[in-house]
């Protein structure tokens, strides 16, 4: 029986914030996760549960998003996750990402949208 991936492997959570700072900006960002990818790879890692680097007003620690296809300014550009994954992938670590699927900002569009009238069809999105 072929065992998943995903039951046996190590788990690590990164925090971006206060994981590792590569431009000395006191804020955690993609290219400190990228400078320590051996040492988890070292550390006997398997997988990085990378908690939300997304476009955020961060009122709510990134979790309240208003871009899903953007990377917040603080943690770096989306070249920058690129070479992150790429640099992982290498070095056989996957990583999985935090999916805020039930909530968005107050400054996501579809938010936005829905505020403009009561039959918008995004109305239904929020409670």
């Amino acid at each position: 029986m072929k065992k998943t991936w995903w039951k046996e492997a190590v788990i690590y959570q990164i925090y971006p914030r206060s994981f590792k700072d590569s431009n000395g900006d006191g804020i955690g960002d993609l290219n400190g996760i990228t400078e320590k990818l051996d040492y988890l790879k070292e550390l006997g890692i398997d997988v990085i549960w990378l908690s939300p680097v997304y476009e955020s007003p961060n009122d709510d620690n990134g979790y309240d998003i208003s871009n899903y296809r953007g990377i917040m300014k603080e943690f770096g550009t989306m070249e920058d996750f690129d070479r992150m994954l790429s640099a992982a992938h290498e070095r056989g670590i996957r990583i999985v990402m935090d999916l805020v699927v039930n909530h968005t900002s107050d400054e996501h569009p579809w938010f936005i949208e829905s505020r403009s009238s009561r039959e918008n069809p995004y109305r239904d999105y929020y409670i």
